[in-house]
Order: C-alpha cells, then sequence, then structure tokens
C-alpha cells in the first residue's frame, strides 16, 4: 500500500495535552494554510472482503482507551508503533499491543515510515488537530469520538481534511456497534418496524467528576457540555434508518456547582435534553445527562406503527419487542383498545457470529462494539473502502450536538442543523 507523504499543514507539537486556547481553532486560519481540493473521497465503495494485499500498520496514541481495541488481533493488522505523553501509558500500550517501538508524542510517531494509519485516542477538543497532523503525514485515522468539538468550523476543517488528502477516516462510535443497534439495524432492513416514526437515546454517565481532575490539575473533561458528546445517542438512529437530524429544541439543566461557573466551555449545564425533527420529519429525543439520581446508562428504544424495539433498561428491563395487534382489551376506564403483543427479545451476541473474523470473536468493550469497530477499520484500510462511520456519518453525529448546545443556551430557541453531506 502506497503511503503518500506531505508536508504538514500546520505547525503543532504533537502534545495530546489539553490546552484549552489551542482547542477553539480559526478555521479560517487552518484552511487558508491548506488547498482543500474539491470532490469526494477518494476511496472506492466496494472491495473483494478477501486477504489484504498486505497487513495493515498501525500507530495507536493515547494509553487510556487506546488500549480497549483488538488491532494486534486482527489477522490483518499489527501494531507498529505507540504513544503517549505519559511514560506509564507508552509502556501500557506497549504490553497491550506486544509492541517495541514507543514514540514521546504524536508528532514523532507520525514521522515513522513504517505506520499506515493511526488511531488516535487522544483527548476530544484535540481530534480535528490530530486528525489534520496525521494526515498531512498521509496516515489514515481512525478517531475517539466526538469527531470535531464545540463550533461547526472545525467540523468543516475535518471534513476538507479529509477531502483535501482522499486518505480513509473513520469515527470509533461504539453505539453504531452496540448489540441492540444492530439487532435495530437487521429489523429497519427487514422492514419490521413499518413506520419508523419516532426514537429515544440516551446516554446517561453520573458521576463524571472523577475525571475532571489529574494530579491535582483540570482534565479537558472538567465542564464539558453534555451535548458536545452526543454521538452515543445520534448513532442510535442515525446508522439504523440513515435519516439526518434537521432541526432541533434543547434545554439544559444545572446547579450552583463551580465547574459550572468556571470552565473553558463557557458552559452551565450538568444535563441537557433535546428535540430533534428529521429529514424524513419524524421525531427523535436524546437526553445526555451527567448529574442526577438516575442510573448510567447508553440505550435507545425504536417505535413503529407494526413494531417496536426497546433496548436493556438500566432498572432491569430486558430488552422488549412491541408489535401491533388487532386483540381487543379494556384500559382501567373500561374503554376498550387494541392490545399490542408483548415479548422480550433474546438479543444475540453478534460478536459470536461470522460477522466477525474469528479471532476477534470475542465479548469487547461498550456492549460488544470494539471488536466490530476494530474489524471495520482494518478492512476498509486493507482493501481501500470507505467505512461505515466514515466523515459524513461521524458528522451527521457529531454537528448536531454542537447545534443542540447552542440552542440549550438560548432557552430551548429552535436551531437548524447544517448538512455536510455531499450535495
Amino acid at each position: 500500500m502506497k503511503i503518500q507523504s506531505r508536508p504538514p499543514i500546520v505547525p503543532t507539537t504533537g502534545s495530546a495535552q489539553f490546552n484549552c486556547q489551542r482547542v477553539f481553532l480559526s478555521r479560517r486560519r487552518f484552511i487558508q494554510s491548506a488547498s482543500v481540493a474539491a470532490g469526494a473521497l477518494a476511496v472506492p465503495r466496494l472491495f473483494p472482503a478477501d486477504t489484504a494485499p498486505r497487513k495493515v500498520r498501525m500507530g495507536v496514541v493515547g494509553g487510556g482507551f487506546g488500549t480497549d481495541f483488538q488491532w494486534h488481533e486482527h489477522p490483518d493488522c499489527e501494531v507498529v508503533a505507540v504513544s503517549d505523553l505519559r511514560p506509564d501509558r507508552r509502556q501500557k500500550l506497549q504490553a497491550v499491543y506486544r509492541c517495541p517501538t514507543a514514540y514521546n508524542s504524536l508528532s514523532e510517531l507520525v514521522k515513522d515510515p513504517k505506520v499506515d494509519a493511526v488511531a488516535l485516542f487522544t483527548e476530544g477538543p484535540n481530534h480535528v488537530r490530530h486528525t489534520v497532523e496525521c494526515m498531512a503525514r498521509g496516515k489514515h485515522v481512525i478517531s475517539a469520538v466526538p469527531a470535531a468539538w464545540a463550533t461547526l468550523d472545525e467540523a468543516e476543517l475535518l471534513l476538507a481534511t479529509v477531502k483535501q488528502h482522499g486518505l480513509i477516516y473513520m469515527m470509533a462510535e461504539t453505539g453504531h456497534y452496540q448489540q441492540s443497534t444492530i439487532s435495530a439495524r437487521k429489523f429497519w432492513r427487514a422492514g419490521k418496524f413499518g413506520s419508523l416514526f419516532y426514537c429515544e437515546a440516551e446516554y446517561q454517565h453520573p458521576g463524571l467528576e472523577v475525571l475532571y481532575y489529574f494530579e491535582g490539575q483540570r482534565t479537558w473533561r472538567y465542564g464539558v457540555a453534555p451535548m458536545h458528546y452526543p454521538t452515543h445517542c445520534t448513532s442510535q438512529l442515525i446508522s439504523v434508518t440513515g435519516e439526518r437530524l434537521a432541526e432541533v429544541s434543547c434545554q439544559g439543566w444545572g446547579d450552583d456547582s463551580p465547574i459550572l461557573k468556571d470552565n473553558a466551555y463557557g458552559n452551565p449545564f450538568w444535563n441537557e435534553s433535546a428535540f430533534f425533527r428529521t429529514s424524513r420529519g419524524n421525531t427523535f429525543r436524546v437526553n445526555i445527562w451527567w448529574k442526577g439520581a438516575h442510573r448510567g446508562t447508553e440505550r435507545a428504544q425504536w417505535i413503529g406503527d407494526k413494531m417496536s424495539f426497546y433496548a436493556p433498561h438500566p432498572n432491569g428491563l430486558g430488552p422488549v419487542i412491541v408489535r401491533s395487534s388487532e386483540q381487543i382489551e379494556k384500559d382501567d376506564a373500561g374503554f376498550e383498545r387494541k392490545a399490542p403483543a408483548f415479548e422480550r427479545y433474546q438479543q444475540p451476541e453478534w460478536w459470536k457470529t461470522d460477522l466477525l473474523p474469528e479471532p476477534l470473536r470475542h465479548n469487547s468493550g461498550h456492549e460488544g462494539s470494539h471488536t466490530f469497530l476494530t474489524n471495520e477499520f482494518v478492512e476498509a484500510v486493507a482493501h481501500q473502502r470507505k467505512p461505515a462511520v466514515d466523515v459524513y456519518e461521524a458528522l451527521a453525529y457529531t454537528v448536531p450536538g454542537i447545534v443542540a448546545h447552542q440552542s440549550a443556551l438560548k432557552q430551548g430557541e429552535r436551531q437548524r442543523i447544517p448538512s455536510l453531506d455531499p450535495a
């Protein structure tokens, strides 16, 4: 596989350390420094699923979440370099991936000609900057979520960068491959839902404050706006039906915590709840909550006129299917109504099936999604095809959250969501 070599677009330290002055980048400054080519990605959509031409040589950056993937287990991949600013995390990456080559920074790793692709598990505010740096050196990229951070300018810069270099970009969104989402996608493709007119998704993560400090210093997570981390929810609808989110009204809730009064993002909310209208005129409700008397979960429920599917609830109810029925019952007021048929759904463990190569058929993080993300990116690079969560899909998951947060800051004012899909 020929690796393109280009000079860096912008100077960067390659540091994975969060620096809030460098987060909110000027799109104009970046785009003026890069001659952005027009047109779609220069990768064909389909390739035969046979043995790869040669193994994909991965570089893995970020020794926290970055150790939770299976690059070394995929038959068409090998980890040839790792990097983290912290020595303990570099050593952990080396141990997990059995990799002798370690670099002190991303900037050093991307100069290694042996590296074909980089797995970026750095801080959220740095994802676009680091993707720019990797692609300027001819590296394909899989990035942790979200694709872009707090501004539409960053989203546009990411898209321009991927277009310019014609390299493969994928976002590692776990919601796309959760076992319940795979089931919902299969139901949708088989026409089981009928008209899927409503969906709900929720990401509840109380107690995030434990991640706000490291060795007495604030981390990038300190005070992060909930809707700037939307992809665990938005993927649950968009990856099933393909529709886009077109408009939003969002409300936020906060308290008197000093974290909400003094953070780099000017964010006053612990929790945000958004009501979206989709490109097909359907309704999608999203809750992202960091605080309160609720249990942690990443789940969704898909409501159709013929069938509905409810992912497991954190309060104990397992996966459920409800089907429309002609059976008549009486409600508690004595009125007759149709009684939908209720059944428990035995959730398949899709990671055990031939959806994955045999070495990856084991349970993994985030409801079995990590091995799927590993496999999808490796196969996309090995066969030079478009990955499932390409840059357009990634931005379709990410951009609605940026706009929703702006709506919440304006007391729920309805906002239109721009589409970055190709015309």
